[in-house]
């Protein structure tokens, strides 16, 4: 059926190209014409040299040599006045002969189609070993291949995969036993996790040819194009058993059938869909042919797809632990010049989320930064600049924030900074900075001492009332309220709206949950919040009670410290960049000057009068560098 639409395709091609090709030369050739009148004229004049005759047509050149053309009704009758002026006259067939036709036209028609025949004949012929070659990437003995030992952070799925691989290389062990071994394997998680590394890996560790292929490769605009590949790509796999088939992004043709609303498109992979759930049962016991599949879109995914028989394993590939990107860490930290300073323990911690493919990227910009600025190292703080470029965005060096801004800016990141060292189950902060990157003007760090995976409600209180921090403080110390904290509210209300409709933590409302998921289209979910009028009503009051009171009990801690505020966001605005000791520093300072304000009780001085903020600021660094 292919080869028949290729064909039709090919002719009509061909033959509008010929048409075109003809009706251009009889356009570019075609003799001018002119009237019978001017023809005799011309005649009388002497002013012909040569004439041809075909039927009632009479072309002639002038002594200029320009060709003209007329109809004659009397051909017989101008014949003696030619002959009587000596002009030379030539003569053809009023009609061309029929194998002239053929050979003009046909002739070159017939070559052509005959070697397009034999191209797709060619191409047909090869079929599955031009599919394999074009589209599959195999294991090579010659090359070193990706083992588990480049795999890292993910130790369970590791462990699951090792009876794969054990199968692959001992077939008898698991078949005389009566044992039929998984046939398919989907890899389903986050996009960067690692899923196609990790295929690539169980084909490097078992030794066995590895055919890659994405899911899109199968879909295209004629209707069984795609079938026909999943046909071809399994017969060339049955030659090479045993072997490994790799189906990367497979929810681009493995969907739910009849949730498309394109007719052409929805039948194109209905059919290949159908064409692969027919290959993956028709594996007989003695073919070890195991299919991996990965997808980051697993709820859109056809059921009979996931059955047992077809992809009888699902295995979720999800973000490492802190354990997990230490380990990566020190895979891909392998590749470059590291500094004694570096301390990758560390690094992991301040990356929680981090996938694979980022700590890759980390690793990578960091020696990037250290490149460019002519190290031989790479250092600790070019993994910290990495890491807020990748986090954050490029540092947005031409930005110009006036002076009342930058105040502004300081005294509102001081504020969360100060709230993060008191509230209780706050991450300790790891950074403060006021220089821009990306969309913010600014931003606090926290660096998390382990993974969390259960948050309590001290933990999310905490976390309101730090991001409410920035407001607080620009209110109490600059009577201010400016659009700095547009995220921070954002962030703050979705944390309350989730204590009181999700998890239960408000005390009015009670440990009810009035949100779930929802399949939508296209296996979209979508939350729905099912509660009534009046029920609606009181969330609304207990997300602005947690909201007001988490803002006061910012307002209180910011007032009771309002002189390591005002200390703290002053030194923020010489140096622009504070890290968690010099934080502890500007704290350390803060209470010594308050007990020297304690001795004073009836002296009427202000603490921080006399204050030179850029010599205070480099007497911490020469604190700090002492310590240090």
């Amino acid at each position: 059926m292919v080869f028949f639409i290729r064909s039709i395709f090919a002719l009509s091609v061909i033959s509008l190209v010929i048409g075109g090709i003809l009706l251009v030369h009889n356009v570019e050739n075609r003799i001018p014409e002119v009237s019978y009148n001017e023809f005799l004229e011309s005649l009388h004049k002497n002013e012909i040299v040569e004439v041809q005759l075909k039927g009632n047509i009479i072309s002639y050149k002038d002594f200029s040599g320009r060709s003209f053309a007329t109809f004659c009704p009397d051909v017989k009758g101008i014949v003696p006045d030619l002959v009587k002026k000596g002009i030379a006259i030539h003569g053809q067939p009023d009609k061309p002969s029929p194998w002239w036709n053929l050979f003009y036209v046909g002739l070159p028609t017939i070559v052509i189609l005959l070697a397009w025949y034999s191209f797709l004949k060619k191409q047909d012929k090869e079929g599955s070993d031009e599919f394999a070659k074009d589209k599959a990437v195999k294991f090579k003995m010659g090359v070193r291949p990706v083992t588990f030992r480049d795999v890292a952070g993910i130790p369970e799925v590791k462990d699951e995969l090792l009876e794969i691989i054990d199968f692959l290389q001992n077939p008898r062990k698991y078949s005389r036993l009566g044992a039929i071994i998984p046939k398919g394997i989907l890899f389903q998680g986050p996009p960067g996790t690692g899923k196609t590394l990790l295929a690539r890996a169980v084909a490097g560790e078992a030794g066995v040819p590895f055919y890659s292929i994405s899911g899109s490769d199968f879909v295209e605009m004629f209707v069984g194009v795609g079938a026909s590949r999943v046909r071809e790509l399994f017969r060339e796999a049955k030659k090479n058993s045993p072997c490994i088939i790799f189906i990367d992004e497979i929810d681009a043709v493995g969907g739910h059938r009849g949730t498309g609303t394109g007719t052409g498109g929805q039948d194109e992979r209905g059919q290949t869909l159908n064409a692969l759930l027919v290959e993956m049962d028709g594996f007989s016991s003695e073919q070890t042919i195991i299919v991996l599949a990965a997808t980051n879109r697993p709820d859109i995914l056809d059921p009979a797809l996931l059955r047992p028989g077809r992809f009888d394993r699902q295995i979720n590939i999800l973000p490492p632990d802190v354990k997990g990107r230490h380990a990566i860490l020190q895979v891909h930290a392998q590749k470059i010049s590291l500094a004694k300073d570096v301390d990758l323990e560390k690094i992991a911690r301040s990356c929680p989320g981090f996938t694979g493919a980022e700590l890759a990227a980390l690793v990578n910009e960091a020696a990037i930064l250290a490149g460019r600025q002519g190290k031989k190292e790479v250092e600790l703080t070019d993994f910290e600049l990495a890491q807020d470029r990748i986090m954050m965005g490029v540092e947005r060096k031409g930005l110009v924030i006036g002076e009342k801004d930058r105040k502004t800016l300081a005294y509102h990141e001081a504020g969360h900074a100060l709230l993060a060292k008191f509230l209780p189950e706050s991450d300790p902060v790891h950074k403060i900075t006021i220089i821009p990157r990306g969309k913010a003007l600014g931003y606090t760090k926290q660096l998390p001492m382990n993974d969390r995976h259960a948050y309590s409600k001290t933990y999310l209180r905490s976390r309101i009332i730090m991001l409410l921090g920035g407001r607080a403080a620009e209110e109490v110390c600059l009577n201010q309220q400016t659009t700095c904290s547009e995220d921070d509210f954002e962030h703050a209300v979705a944390i309350a709206m989730k204590m009181v409709c999700r998890w239960g933590m408000d005390e009015r409302i009670g440990p009810v949950s009035y949100s779930s998921l929802q399949d939508g289209f296209l296996g979209d979910q979508t939350i729905s919040l099912n509660y009534s009028e009046e029920t609606a009503r009181n969330i609304d009051r207990e997300v602005k009670r947690i909201i007001d009171e988490c803002y006061q009990e910012a307002v209180d801690i910011l007032r009771r410290e309002e002189d390591f505020l005002t200390y703290l966001a002053e030194i923020l605005l010489v140096h622009e960049t504070l890290d968690a000791e010099e934080m502890e520093i500007i704290y350390n300072c803060t209470l010594k000057r308050r007990k020297e304000r304690d001795k004073r009780t009836n002296e009427n001085v202000d603490l921080f009068c006399d204050v030179d903020y850029g010599n205070a600021a480099a007497d911490i660094h020469a604190t700090k560098d002492s310590t240090s």
